[in-house]
């Protein structure tokens, strides 16, 4: 059985991690590079930092946090926020980037995952889709009182509904070069009322990557949900930790109790 992934996500702007609720009330969380050498030393599979700000000022700030945090830490570091083009990846993974993650650029210009997965592999290319729950529309074969859910891809950091499907868009992508998914719930983001099951168990369905379950992790037992029914690849993982109402040890601790194969 692959072990489960838990990978701490630090939403990086102006030098400093920050958090919000639903993409929105951004709060101070903390220096990036004692946290991440915290989640280093209590066992966290890898480390997610996004630019939330996305600019080329904000992004060059990023990068030189990563060439602080990659000569401290030994774990996979995965780097998205303003990755437009081949180039901004290879600024990336010199400064110490494992992958890089796309949202917005890979919406405009689909092609841009193929582009990145030649030249680096799809192991390098995660695909992040920040969704949101669009209603319950009919389904076409069903009867006229089937309803199935849905979800719309947003961009522009969950402020642009792109009108697009978010499980047909992990399936584009992946046929594209994607080779993970980092899925984030913008209605369950931040607010601690758990992850959403159904939107996860739709792209663990649709794709045959592994898929980073992200968005809403407010309880151990919702962490160990998640990875054990609908069975996410791994848990990402921020209020709890960076405000340290949790630890590392102690989320592998518990969702081992509860029958999930993670790494101690």
């Amino acid at each position: 059985m692959q072990a489960k992934r838990i990978i701490p996500c630090l939403d990086v702007d102006d030098g400093r991690v920050v958090k919000g609720i639903k993409f929105k009330s951004i709060q101070d969380a903390g220096d990036p590079v004692e946290l991440a050498r915290r989640y280093n030393d209590e066992g966290a599979d890898e480390l997610t930092f996004l630019d939330i700000g996305a600019s080329y000022k904000s992004r060059a700030t990023l990068l030189e946090v990563v060439r602080q945090v990659a000569v401290e830490v030994f774990i996979p570091l995965c780097v998205g926020g303003g990755i437009r083009t081949v180039e901004d990846m290879r600024e990336a993974m010199n400064a110490g980037a494992d992958k890089v993650s796309v949202c917005t650029s890979a919406l405009a210009r689909p092609e841009l995952l193929s582009e990145m997965a030649r030249i680096y592999g799809r192991q390098c290319v995660v695909l992040s889709i920040d969704a949101k729950r669009v209603g319950f529309p009919r389904s076409e074969n069903s009867g006229l009182n089937a309803k199935r859910l849905a979800w719309h891809a947003y961009s522009h950091g969950g402020r642009t509904d792109t009108g697009i499907d978010a499980v047909a868009w992990a399936v584009r992508a992946v046929e594209l070069g994607a080779g993970e998914i980092l899925l984030n719930s913008i209605d369950a983001d931040g607010t601690g009322a758990g992850y959403d099951l159904e939107l996860t168990a739709a792209i663990l369905e649709a794709v045959p990557v592994p898929v980073i379950a992200s968005g809403g992790a407010g309880t151990l037992e919702q962490i160990a949900g998640v990875l054990r029914d609908p069975g996410a690849d791994a848990a990402l993982v921020a209020s709890l930790l960076h405000f340290e109402k949790t630890t590392i040890r102690e989320i592998k601790h518990y969702v081992e109790l509860k029958g999930v194969c993670v790494r101690l």
